[in-house]
């Protein structure tokens, strides 16, 4: 196989021989599990993936019918630890390959065929709604983030670099843990009073926004 990007017109047959017999010149290869193309463009091996996990998505969908069979909870195990492993396999190879939005849609796909059992939901439901409803994050930034992570911690970086990582729904922060809260006291007595700052939605003087409240003995008092 001969590796080229190139796009102009010129002989790409090349004639190698072995023992006095020709080699046969393919245009791509299987190595380690990953397709390669003559022109890196891994198009092959996106559509090997699609191919076999799309395969076997319609087997489990006899067994994860509406009513009966599979649950959500073992359909989200077998997609994490089975399907989920196959789409991500050398990601950090071909992740430029989803810049290109027929690439994409091929991965997007194959997660709307098992978000839609996971969820039980109707075909028409978008992708996005979808991973809401699964928790389950976008392929896309699935691949992103497994390529941005082995960079960091396979390659030559030294320094300390953060990095965002998927988190459960259960372990992200709620909305009120964002507030502060003042006690009031005047030297050392204790006062029935609490100052809240924090995000509010009602209208403070004709605009929404951040607000201040006072707690005093049950009654509020928003300036």
């Amino acid at each position: 196989m001969l590796v080229t990007r190139r796009k102009r017109k010129e002989r790409k047959e090349i004639e190698i021989y072995l023992n006095n017999k020709p080699l046969i010149q393919v245009h791509s290869m299987k190595y380690l599990g990953m397709i390669f193309d003559s022109k890196l463009t891994f198009r092959e091996h996106i559509n090997y993936v699609v191919e076999k996990c799309t395969k076997l998505i319609f087997a489990l969908s006899k067994s994860a019918k509406l009513n009966w069979g599979l649950k959500h909870a073992p359909l989200k195990t077998i997609y994490t630890g089975g399907i989920l492993a196959l789409l991500l396999y050398c990601a950090p190879v071909w992740r430029k390959a989803i810049d290109k939005a027929s690439y994409k849609s091929k991965l997007v796909r194959v997660q709307r065929l098992i978000n839609i059992k996971i969820a039980k939901a109707y075909r028409t439901v978008s992708n996005d709604a979808l991973c809401i409803l699964t928790g389950l994050t976008p392929i896309a930034i699935k691949i992103q983030e497994t390529s941005k992570f082995y960079q960091l911690t396979k390659g030559n970086r030294r320094e300390e670099v953060l990095v965002d990582r998927d988190m459960g729904v259960k372990y992200w922060h709620h909305p009120a843990d964002t507030i502060t809260f003042f006690f009031l006291t005047h030297g050392s007595v204790h006062h029935d009073s609490m100052l809240i700052k924090g995000p509010d939605q009602a209208t403070v003087e004709g605009s929404s926004g951040t607000s201040t409240m006072t707690y005093t003995r049950g009654s509020k008092y928003s300036f």
